[in-house]
């Protein structure tokens, strides 16, 4: 099976690979799609032995994880087709899509790939000089009249800094459905959005569904979420993908059986049935004996006044074996000092149970990242690691 390398570029000119796109997804050689100016990924052999391959294999996508090495993963014109299909059935049906993210990562893979069914061209924003307000405005004032609902996916970074200007919210505001993904999003970003009029949906998903097949906290028509004893994450369903390319043995522990992806999440479900990501198993923090989800500390910093956003992760302790960390962005509307551990501590007590408050901090002017709009916690710890290590 012959897997072409597929160069993807950024700006308008990322629609020249929509032909190519489109006949992957009529059964062609499939693609592995990767960015301009970066090395073309390694494929290696595919064993049809490992993986009871047939014939239908279509894109090989990268993952982005916030940790690990790279996976591939091996998603089928079936895997593709459900995704697409379920997407437009929950939204309201196909539609015109803005592409405000990289076309390589799966979210916007999918833009392209959701165009391509829907018979339409994506409207790309330029992001030569960055995702600011200015640029989004312009995109928006750029698309084309349509009679179709209108839909674009961003990250929750982007939807922070479109919330923050009153000409961008306004264009926000325009779209059918915007979908939110990529990363944890805080409930109060949320809340702004939906006071401001925007009809956000946040999603959850990754290379190996195909992109977000959760959408705000219900799985798409024919995926179904499952939660083991651990609170760990299943997802499945026929998004799901066949595997890693050339690595039985992270497919196996991955996809324990056909159409099932064991993600590195955990989560609950609340009463009336949604899924809520509560974070990566890897991520937990084990304090003292106590387990700690990051994002419940994430979610209660950035509730502070002057916090913008905040990523806590785990260090070393040798007292408690690892204590929580929290990197933060302010807002710049409330001038002062750094936030100090002593007055994070002080404003969070009772918020949060003693042994989750924050016992170091430090004020960054923006949060590192690892793909699109996922936070690069290993980035992170570094920053809290001892002068010299």
């Amino acid at each position: 099976m012959r897997i072409e390398p597929l160069a993807v570029p950024g700006g308008a000119t990322v629609l020249e690979v929509l032909p190519r796109l489109a006949l992957a997804l009529e059964g062609g050689h499939p693609v592995a799609p990767y960015a301009v100016g970066s090395p073309p990924p390694d494929l290696a052999p595919l064993d049809p032995g490992d993986l009871d391959f047939d014939d239908d294999l279509a894109v090989v996508v990268g993952t982005s994880g916030s940790t690990g090495a790279p996976k591939r993963a091996l998603l089928t014109t079936a895997n593709l087709r459900s995704s697409i299909e379920a997407t437009a059935a929950r939204l309201g049906g196909h539609g015109q899509w803005l592409l405000t993210v990289p076309g390589h990562h799966v979210a916007g893979l999918q833009v392209l790939l959701r165009s391509v069914v829907a018979g339409t061209t994506p409207h790309v924003m330029a992001l030569s000089e960055g995702f600011t307000p200015a640029t989004w405005v312009a995109a928006v004032d750029g698309m084309p009249p349509t009679d179709l609902p209108t839909y674009v996916s961003v990250v929750p970074t982007q939807l922070t800094r479109l919330l923050a200007d009153l000409h961008a919210t306004e264009r926000l505001a325009r779209f059918a459905a915007v979908l939110v993904g990529g990363a944890a999003t805080h409930p109060d970003l949320l809340r702004r959005a939906a006071d401001a009029g925007v009809r956000e949906v946040t999603t959850y998903g990754m290379s190996e569904t195909a992109g977000g097949c959760v959408y705000d906290g219900r799985a798409l028509d024919g995926m179904k979420v499952d939660l083991d004893t651990d609170g760990r994450i299943h997802l499945v369903g026929p998004t799901v993908a066949r595997g890693y390319l050339g690595d039985p043995d992270r497919t196996r522990a991955a996809f324990p059986a056909p159409g099932t992806f064991r993600t590195d999440d955990v989560g609950h479900v609340d009463d009336e049935g949604r899924l809520h990501v509560d974070g990566r198993i890897d991520d937990l923090v084990n304090t003292g004996g106590l387990k700690v989800a990051p994002r419940l500390v994430e979610e209660a910093v950035a509730r502070l006044e002057g916090i913008a956003e905040a990523v806590a992760v785990g260090i070393p302790d040798p007292e408690w074996g690892e204590v929580l960390a929290v990197a933060v962005v302010r807002d710049g509307t409330s001038p002062g000092h750094a936030p100090t551990v002593s007055g994070l501590r002080e404003q969070l007590r009772g918020i949060l149970p003693d042994h989750a408050l924050p016992r170091a901090v430090r004020e960054v002017d923006a949060i590192p990242a690892r793909g699109p709009g996922k936070p690069d916690r290993a980035a992170i710890r570094r920053l809290f690691a001892p002068v010299g290590e």
